[in-house]
């Protein structure tokens, strides 16, 4: 059975950082790529970025090209985001999820979610 856990979620100040991880179940890991999405209220649910399989090809939304940073730890079936100089607009839910797509910017692409963690950024 799939399983994904998010956490690193929390309250920042704008311009501040934030690192959320994702803990995959090893089968999943191994056999998809990854991604993170948020959903802000309101909103549909957007792509952020995504990490290759094999090796460390990433793929990134224009609009935290240059702020976020998707890595993974294989050794611990672990995918993360770093999130810097973050802006209000950043605020969402963020969610992991897996694909067998590479890259895919589609939230029907990927077929198995996280619970998602919450990040709230202020003024």
């Amino acid at each position: 059975q799939a399983l994904l856990v998010e956490s690193g979620g929390g309250l920042v100040q704008a311009g501040g950082s934030l690192r959320l991880s994702c803990k995959v179940s090893r089968g999943t890991f191994m056999t998809n790529h990854m991604g993170w999405f948020r959903q802000a209220p309101g909103k549909e649910r957007e792509f952020v970025a995504a990490i290759k399989r094999e090796g460390q090809s990433t793929y990134y939304a224009d609009s935290v090209k240059g702020r976020f940073t998707i890595t993974k730890a294989v050794a611990e079936n672990t995918v993360y985001l770093q999130m810097n100089s973050l802006k209000p607009e950043d605020a969402a839910v963020y969610y992991c999820a897996a694909s067998p797509y590479f890259p895919s910017t589609e939230k029907t692409k990927y077929y198995t979610w996280g619970q998602g963690t919450q990040v709230t950024v202020s003024p």
